[in-house]
């Protein structure tokens, strides 16, 4: 493959330094695990997990800055999310900060956050939140179009005193309008996508990530009754191409990657465990899924170093999830094995061939000679 040929495969893929991508804010540009403290009526926070309106409930944010000094920030919090908001013991939040107020701060540029906590107390439940956190970190690796996220040691005060404190690892991720800022994209509400609509090479490479860490639960094509497309995906689109929507993932917990105690693959899927692979992704034309192959390859040894190098990360969890990646690696590396648990069970192979034959079509009719009279 010649230079200029990786450059467009780089640049379709969505990696820097081919596209005009910013860098990510302050908060997002470095991993060191942050240290905080969350200071807020908890407890009542925590008690609108089953309510239709949960309100903000004004708190205060501090964190130890890169200078090792402790600075202090107004935060309002509030309960969400679906699933884990009901079931776990400690959902997930939403951090709205004072945008004027975090100026010049760790925090510059950022207003509302999603916080990721454990679903429960106890050592079992944080293994399986760093292993969600991992998930995005892989996403990074392997491609711009990703969400930031950074790792947090927090402590929360419950300032009712009706819960006792306690300290977690947690993390927040990157807001979507942050992301499309970043990336010079326009963030899309749609029904539905039809196969046409969707940007082949960002496509290609978001769902053979799925396949990674095991992920059956998300959708290019449509979102859940009653909802925009699409479910645990964000579209974007260029403004140059803004018939071409550009799928970027989040939320992992029901991956076989994270392996959470409540995760469970679809019934409409001929498997019974959630660790089991199983592609759903998209049929793709060939170039485009050997250069997200190719680049994902490229990127195998960063991956299992991110696994192997994170601390935190128990010994029986790190070799397990080694053992895992691996796996995968191996059966992109084997032809046989990536015919058979890929290739053949790809998506949308009438839409592909019908697709491909007009586009064929089309070229044939522009380069018929014309006729002279």
């Amino acid at each position: 493959m010649t230079r200029y040929l990786i450059i467009i495969c780089l640049a379709t893929l969505g990696l820097s330094p081919c596209t005009n991508a910013s860098e990510r804010e302050p908060l997002f540009q470095d991993h060191a695990v942050l240290k905080a403290v969350l200071t807020a009526p908890i407890s009542q926070t925590y008690a609108q997990r089953t309510s239709n309106v949960r309100l903000y409930h004004p708190g205060q944010w501090t964190y130890i800055n890169e200078k090792g000094e402790s600075q202090r920030l107004d935060v309002s919090i509030r309960i969400r999310g679906n699933f884990r908001r009901q079931y776990c013991e400690l959902p997930p939040l939403r951090l709205n900060f004072r945008k004027s107020q975090v100026k010049g701060t760790l925090f510059k540029g950022q207003d509302k956050l999603k916080l990721v906590s454990p679903c429960q107390h106890g050592l079992e439940s944080q293994q399986k939140l760093l292993l969600e956190y991992l998930a995005y970190r892989t996403l990074e690796i392997l491609t711009d179009n990703s969400f930031g996220t950074r790792l947090i040691r927090l402590s929360y005060v419950d300032s009712d005193n009706k819960l006792k404190s306690w300290t977690d690892l947690a993390f927040v991720i990157e807001d979507e309008d942050d992301v499309a800022a970043r990336l010079q994209l326009d963030k899309v509400a749609v029904k539905e996508n039809r196969f046409e609509e969707l940007d082949q090479p960002t496509t290609a490479l978001a769902e053979l990530f799925q396949l990674l860490i095991s992920n059956h639960d998300y959708s290019v094509i449509k979102g859940p009754e009653g909802e925009y497309c699409c479910h645990n995906s964000v579209m974007f689109t260029r403004p140059d191409s803004a018939d071409k929507r550009i799928p970027i993932p989040y939320d992992f917990d029901m991956s076989g990657f994270v392996n959470a105690s409540y995760a469970a693959p679809p019934h409409h899927l001929p498997i019974r465990l959630v660790r089991t692979r199983y592609y759903r992704g998209m049929c793709q034309p060939t170039e485009v899924l050997d250069e997200a192959i190719a680049h994902i390859l490229s990127k195998k040894e960063e991956i299992l170093s991110l696994y192997a190098n994170t601390p935190e990360l128990s010994r029986l969890s790190r070799n397990r999830t080694l053992s895992y990646v691996k796996s995968y690696f191996a059966t992109l590396e084997d032809e046989a094995k990536l015919k058979k648990q890929v290739l053949d069970r790809c998506r949308g192979r009438e839409q592909l061939d019908a697709m491909l034959a007009e586009e064929a079509d089309a070229d044939a009719k522009a380069e018929a000679p014309k006729d002279p009279t």
